[in-house]
């Protein structure tokens, strides 16, 4: 079983905007003053050069275009509705945002089967939308895939009856927890869990401050240590810069930590050292996509783990 992939599908945005729909719980969004179409041309600008930065270091990147027929602004963030696993299992799951639900298409799987991937069947979460309970893929999962554990910090994009049903069906223990930011002098729920936690093969780089219980800290970093994964810790403001949001990824020949450059640029000296013990940093200016869209690096990834023909 591995922890990290060579392959990653991303979606090339043709109409990203901020999504008032998702703004209400994701308090990482803000606006800017400029016209949605100029908004778009700089996020395809930083899309584009991200791509190239990971194709440069030997990163299999399968990028899809969005379709302009749907409406789909945050569509860039492909890994909260589909999530391929090395069993050959491709997991579909049920959105917050009513406009996010229409990213799910088939010709994106499709075009995974046309690159030679193989699929043996599918794990469906949607029907819970339906009931209004939400499980936002690996942006609410993150997935200890050695080791077969799943930490999830719980919000309206989190149901704990949903992340244990998860649970059950990919065999893996759950870690579950709460965290919080400051908004406005209260602390509110995170929208995702990988915003302030990010878990790669012998690391795991974590906003502790966010978890408020001091037994559920305890717990999650009992469950990291446990697994011999060296804690590195970040800041909120840290967070807010989305340090928190990485993906370790596999290049030709070394490892990546990916990371946007305001996350890349908000660590210090300590905490990049620690980092680079393990693996090189990859960064790429992302500005337009976090400030919109409430994301970064590792939303825009979807880490493709089936199986080749």
């Amino acid at each position: 079983m591995k922890q990290i992939a060579n392959t990653i599908l991303m979606i090339r945005p043709v109409a990203f905007r901020l999504n008032e729909e998702t703004a209400i719980n994701n308090y990482f969004q803000e606006e800017i003053s400029l016209k949605n179409s100029e908004i778009n041309t700089r996020a395809q600008a930083e899309f584009d050069a991200f791509v190239a930065k990971l194709q440069a270091v030997g990163v299999n990147v399968i990028v899809e275009n969005d379709d302009l027929q749907q409406d789909t602004p945050d569509s860039i963030f492909p890994n909260n509705w589909v999530s391929f696993h090395a069993s050959g299992t491709v997991g579909l799951y049920p959105m917050f945002a009513v406009n996010r639900r229409r990213e799910r298409r088939e010709e994106i799987i499709n075009r995974l089967e046309s690159e030679g991937f193989v699929i043996k069947g599918f794990m469906d979460y949607t029907p819970a939308e339906d009931e209004g309970f939400y499980l936002e893929g690996t942006g609410s999962l993150l997935l200890d895939r050695v080791h077969k554990k799943v930490y999830c910090a719980l919000s309206a994009r989190a149901d704990e009856e949903l992340v244990i049903e998860f649970c059950e069906d990919f065999d893996c223990f759950p870690v579950i927890f709460t965290a919080n930011q400051t908004v406005e002098g209260k602390r509110m729920p995170i929208y995702h869990t990988n915003v302030m936690m990010a878990l790669a093969e012998n690391f795991a780089v974590i906003c502790l401050d966010t978890i408020d219980d001091k037994k559920e800290k305890k717990f999650v970093v009992q469950q990291l240590k446990e697994t011999d994964k060296e804690v590195i810790e970040i800041s909120e403001a840290q967070m807010h810069q989305f340090a928190g949001n990485m993906l370790q990824v596999k290049g030709a020949d070394k490892k990546y930590m990916v990371m946007s450059l305001a996350a890349h640029k908000s660590l210090k000296p300590n905490q990049v050292t620690a980092i680079e013990k393990h693996c090189e940093i990859l960064s790429s200016d992302l500005e337009t996509i976090e400030t919109c869209g409430g994301g970064s690096a590792r939303c825009m990834m979807a880490e493709v783990f089936l199986p080749k023909e």
